[in-house]
């Protein structure tokens, strides 16, 4: 699922219409002057190596070692969209790609390979609908799109095909965030949508963006009605920032008349800042929360319904506060949240449960042998905390070092039976009385090395 704000991440030390995915006008540049490289989810470079006129490449790369104090035998991590195995070195993300201009013409494509151009394209259940395998054809594109900039107040940008979701906070690319494992709220929720936005700076400080896309992290539709949504930024200093995102869709697969609607809000807040101090340098924190619904098709939403309409929402929020010292060459992060989700229809399935996709006949279930239920009315609730320690050297690598906690209502996450077959192969016969392992906790320790250029 998830998220990005890297839509207008102007910095004040080189030329926003340079180094920023919107193209501006030389005498209009939004959000200049404000300093975002502090923020949870935006670009921490105040400088890059590359410059051109037509194209500006990028280039990052995302390698993780995990391990789970659960110990599961098939190696399998359950419910993280960062994360897929369990005490092995993983290639979790390289993306390479780059920013193309010609005039007011614009173009941003970015390939991305390892384990989260699987464990991603796995949640969407669009692909189910029609042929042509969407999942393959877009599974090594996290983001590619063509646009136009309009010279007009401070910027108009339209832009179409596959851009990555604001919704939770977080960024796709780890290396632009405060913590590795995110919390609920952001991993619940979309990483990319596929459609046309239209990005309005009316003013210097402020951005609005529409969207109509083919739903919530699809590629594809579910039923005939497409999604839409909004994103409002609000940046008017260095210190403080705020944003609202809201959806509108009907995303349950083979039931149009069950619609869904989500708001997000992020506030984050530079409260101390003193660059030349050889102690503290500056402290910062994020505050997220986001509500939403599903109703109709048998589902009653908010509304306390009965057995054949049961309430079916999503609340969460999440909080972090990091802590910059010794010259911003090392940070200290701690945070968490909480989630609730009657029906489930957020919750990532675990793997090895089911395959995250409506089963072919009949679309209201999930298919596998021992499906995680997401049915109207099953209960879901979670909460987690983490701290991290980052060591930066320079602008372009993290060493980071994590301990994080998960905790759910039910039976979620993997045990030490694994989620696969009895010693964790695919290739074993599963024995009739064998179930998955699952487990309502887990302790893990990731450590990551992340990199950009």
């Amino acid at each position: 699922m998830r998220k990005i704000l890297t839509g207008a991440v102007l910095l004040m030390t080189i030329p926003a219409a340079v180094f920023s995915q919107d193209t501006t006008t030389a005498s209009k540049i939004p959000f200049d002057g404000i300093e975002t490289n502090w923020q949870n989810g935006s670009d921490r470079r105040d400088s890059s190596i590359f410059h051109g006129k037509y194209f500006i490449p990028s280039v990052m790369v995302d390698v993780n070692y995990t391990h789970s104090f659960n110990n599961p035998n098939d190696n399998t991590v359950v419910g993280s969209t960062a994360l897929a195995r369990n005490n092995e070195v993983q290639l979790s993300h390289l993306s390479l790609g780059g920013d193309f201009t010609y005039e007011n013409a614009r173009a941003r494509v970015m390939l991305q390979y390892g384990t989260r151009s699987v464990v991603v394209p796995r949640n969407d259940g669009s692909p189910y609908r029609g042929q042509y395998k969407l999942a393959d054809v877009y599974r090594y594109l996290s983001e590619a799109y063509v646009g136009y900039h309009f010279n007009k107040w401070y910027g108009i940008n339209v832009d179409a095909g596959l851009f990555m979701s604001y919704i939770g906070l977080n960024s796709y690319y780890q290396v632009e965030n405060w913590e590795y494992q995110a919390s609920f709220t952001s991993d619940n929720t979309p990483w990319f949508f596929n459609g046309v936005r239209v990005q309005i700076y009316p003013s210097k400080y402020l951005k609005i963006e529409p969207w109509i896309i083919n739903g919530w992290q699809s590629y594809g539709r579910f039923n005939k009605m497409p999604g839409v949504g909004a994103n409002i930024t609000w940046n008017p200093s260095s210190r403080f920032k705020i944003l609202t995102n809201d959806y509108y869709g009907s995303d349950a697969a083979g039931i149009p008349k069950r619609k869904r609607f989500h708001s997000d809000n992020s506030m984050l807040v530079r409260y101390y800042n003193k660059p030349n101090s050889h102690g503290i340098n500056r402290m910062a924190f994020s505050l997220t929360g986001d509500l939403g619904f599903e109703k109709g098709g048998g589902v009653s939403g908010f509304k306390k319904g009965t057995t054949d309409e049961p309430e079916q929402y999503f609340l969460s929020a999440m909080f972090y506060n990091r802590i910059w010292f010794a010259n911003n060459k090392f940070a200290w992060t701690m945070g968490g949240g909480i989630m609730t989700n009657p029906g489930r229809y957020l919750v990532l399935l675990p793997t090895g449960q089911a395959s995250a996709l409506p089963n072919p006949n009949n679309p209201t279930q999930t298919e596998g042998a021992f499906p995680f239920t997401a049915n109207p009315g099953d209960q879901f609730k979670g909460w987690d905390c983490s701290t991290n320690f980052d060591w930066m050297p320079n602008q372009s690598l993290t060493f980071r070092i994590e301990y994080v906690h998960r905790h759910s209502n039910v039976p979620y996450f993997a045990g030490k039976g694994g989620v696969t077959s009895p010693d964790g192969y695919t290739t074993t016969p599963l024995p009739a009385d064998w179930r998955p392992d699952l487990v309502k906790s887990e302790d893990r320790i990731i450590c990551a090395l992340l990199f950009r250029l």
